[in-house]
This record gives C-alpha cells, sequence and structure tokens, in this order.
C-alpha cells in the first residue's frame, strides 16, 4: 500500500536507524503512541511537545556530537514559529539537521489559517546552505530521506497531511535534477510540477491538454540552477504549478533563471482562507485548481494578453 509522505518518513528513518545509530528523531508533539521509530528506537526518539525552536536548537546540539537527527513539526511551526532557529542552526552553523515538515500548503485545511503554511518554501529558500525537497509519492519520499541520511547536510523536506501518491517512475536509482515524466514538441508549453499537489495538478492537466511535464523534487538554489539549465535545453515556454504562494516560490526563482523563457506560475495567490474545509476546495477557493493550470495553458499556448487568472503570477 502506497503511504502518505509523513509516514514513509517515519518507516524509512526507522529501518535507515537499525543500521546506523548517529541517527536519531526529535519531532513536536506529534509523535502519538505508535510511532514506528518510537517503538524500535526509544532511546533516540524525542518527543519535545510543543516547542519548536527548542527542539530545532536541540537538534543542531546533537549534530554538534555527531549525530543524524531528523526533527519534525507542522510546516508553519517549523518554517515560521522556528524560523530563527532555522536560520541560525541549518544557516550559520550549517548543522547536519533534517526537518521534515507535514501539513505544507493548506494541507491542514479544516484546521484554518494558524495551520496553513504557503510561505515555507520563501523562508527556507533564503538561508544558504539547506537542501530544499518537496517528494511525490511514498518511494519519492524514501528517497529523499536515504540522501539525507547520507549526506549530513542541512535540509528541510515538506509534505502534505495524509494523501498517498505513487510516486512517478525514476529513470535510474537517485532522483534527477528534472524528471521528465512526458515529452513534447519543444515549441510547446512545458508543465513543470512541485509538491504533492502541484504533481497532481500538473498530471490531470498534461493528460487533457497533451503539455510536456517536467517534475521538480528539489528546490533549493544550487538544485534550481541546475534544473533551469536542463529545462530551457528543451522549451522555451513553462507553466510552473506550486502550492505556495507567488512570492518566494519555484516560479518566480526560475523567471529569473530563465530570462530568455516565458515563465507563469499556477499557485496559491494572495488570499487569506477565512474558512475550512476540505484541503481540495480550500485550494479552490484560492484560484489552485486544475481550471486555473488549464487556463494558463491556454492563454500561453494562444498568447493572450490581459491579466492572469486568480492564483497566478506571470513574468
Amino acid at each position: 500500500m502506497t503511504l502518505s509522505g509523513r509516514d514513509a518518513y517515519r518507516e524509512e528513518l526507522t529501518a535507515l536507524a537499525a543500521e546506523d545509530a548517529s541517527l536519531v528523531c526529535l519531532e513536536a508533539d506529534l509523535g502519538g503512541k505508535n510511532h514506528p521509530f518510537q517503538t524500535a528506537h526509544p532511546d533516540r526518539f524525542f518527543n519535545v511537545g510543543i516547542a519548536e525552536g527548542a527542539m530545532v536548537d536541540m537538534a543542531a546540539g546533537l549534530a554538534a556530537g555527531g549525530y543524524r537527527p531528523f526533527v519534525s513539526t507542522f510546516a508553519p511551526f517549523a518554517a515560521l514559529r522556528a524560523a530563527e532557529s532555522l536560520k541560525l542552526a541549518l544557516g550559520y552553523l550549517n548543522a547536519g539537521v533534517t526537518v521534515v515538515a507535514p501539513y505544507a500548503g493548506v494541507s491542514g485545511a479544516w484546521f484554518g489559517t494558524t495551520h496553513h503554511c504557503l510561505e515555507d518554501l520563501a523562508v527556507l529558500r533564503s538561508v544558504p546552505g539547506v537542501t530544499l525537497a518537496a517528494p511525490f509519492g511514498e518511494a519519492e519520499m524514501r528517497a529523499v530521506i536515504r540522501s539525507a541520511a547520507r549526506s549530513g547536510r542541512p535540509h528541510y523536506i515538506r509534505t502534505g497531511r495524509n494523501a498517498t501518491y505513487e510516486s512517478l517512475p525514476l529513470p535510474g536509482t537517485e532522483l534527477p535534477l528534472v524528471n521528465w515524466e512526458f515529452a513534447a514538441d519543444p515549441d510547446d508549453v512545458c508543465l513543470v510540477s512541485v509538491g504533492e499537489e502541484g504533481t497532481r495538478l500538473s498530471l490531470a492537466a498534461r493528460a487533457a491538454t497533451g503539455a510536456a511535464h517536467a517534475h521538480l523534487v528539489h528546490l533549493d538554489h544550487e538544485h534550481l540552477v541546475g534544473a533551469a539549465a536542463e529545462l530551457a535545453r528543451r522549451h522555451t515556454r513553462f507553466v510552473v504549478v506550486e502550492e505556495h504562494r507567488s512570492q518566494g516560490g519555484v516560479a518566480e526563482a526560475l523567471a529569473l533563471l530563465l530570462p530568455r523563457c516565458e515563465v507563469v506560475g499556477v499557485n496559491a495567490g494572495q488570499d487569506w482562507p477565512a474558512e475550512g474545509g476540505d484541503h481540495h476546495d480550500v485550494m479552490a477557493r484560492l484560484g489552485f485548481d486544475l481550471p486555473a493550470v488549464l487556463s494558463a495553458v491556454a492563454r500561453m499556448r494562444t498568447g493572450a494578453s490581459g491579466p492572469v487568472p486568480a492564483g497566478s503570477c506571470a513574468r
């Protein structure tokens, strides 16, 4: 059975820790009583409660002592509440801490604005030295966790709540800079998918339009520089689909890295969801849904001028 991103993370880390005694797991009141890592390795599991900044500080100390800590809490509390600790630990100290952040975007839809996070990529992309990843499906999450455990470098990994998706086929054993899920005419539009919901929508839009589709997992500046060069070798017009605000998102970054290309973003726009609801309903109220993606592809194909759809940005 395909696991959600956060469950795949827990299972993979637990398995890796059986062979690597340096791996430790910290959670901010999310562990529950059946956390697989706690069951298998109770002496290396720490539930610190709702003290996210302190958790990151503790992890930095453990990293300095030779351990490889993985910490997890909701994305808004990791990227925003603990932002100073992340900047100092992962950035300034370059501590080998991996942050796994579920409930990214508006996947915590029913919990309201306090539990939404449409700003985390902007925050973490501004901290030099941090590897950012937004895997799609169980296989990609497991690959990202294995890579983070091997590298010992600072990581921020965003995922959703409980959604389960089948990862795209991988061309090899390692995650590529760009996974070309569907090739098409170089003169046509290319969809660029980011994260769980961006990839789900891009796959649906690709099936409906026949546009090319390039999938990105790693989103930090270092990886995006290489990805942008590969994208530009195949296409010149891109629709970037991401569950994030336009400011500081991947579309904005690619627009700067691809000055000779046309880049349009379909994203969560500028509004604040005032009501809870189903995840996809909240996204639709923000203008982040399949009709918005299809509209962006159609407009780019026809060269239409005028305002872009709600939830979109254009370069």
